[in-house]
């Protein structure tokens, strides 16, 4: 079964109207296809609603809401599969950060994610990784990883 890693910016395409959601809900609406998500991005999903409300896009109420079927799609429809971020995620993030960092803007969290991802390339669970980060898609297209923008598809 054909699967992808989504990293926040690409997840919270699902929750939220903006560019590239259509590409998201093609991905979400086929069945078979497995998508995967850091457990890291149950955090950053919050962080990303609490940001729309501040920016006046969404209303609190509808914080709790998006909050709410973000958890039911990870834990009671299982649409998503939450992979535990590991030790080894960690080393492998600073790796990509001491690699990649000095040249390439490469964020804490966007490491941290594409080791995760890289992992799952690995053990051949994902074939790319979706992310609107073009920052993160460049290091992770450098390190072999393949990627879809779904703000440019």
């Amino acid at each position: 079964m054909p699967s992808d890693f989504l990293d926040t910016s690409a997840l919270a395409k699902h929750y939220h109207e903006e560019v590239g959601s259509a590409q998201i809900e093609r991905l979400w609406n086929d069945a078979p296809h497995g998508l995967f998500v850091s457990r890291l991005s149950a955090l950053e999903i919050i962080s990303v609603f609490a940001g729309k409300v501040r920016a006046g896009v969404i209303a609190p109420v509808d914080f709790d809401a998006l909050r709410r079927r973000f958890a039911a799609d990870l834990t009671k429809t299982k649409r998503l599969t939450g992979v535990r971020v590991l030790v080894a995620h960690y080393q492998e993030a600073e790796r990509l950060l001491r690699q990649h960092g000095l040249q390439r803007r490469l964020r804490t969290l966007d490491a941290l994610q594409l080791a995760v991802a890289l992992d799952l390339q690995r053990k051949n669970a994902i074939q790319r990784l979706v992310s609107a980060d073009r920052d993160l898609l460049a290091v992770a297209a450098l390190e072999g990883v393949a990627v879809l923008d779904p703000e440019n598809s």
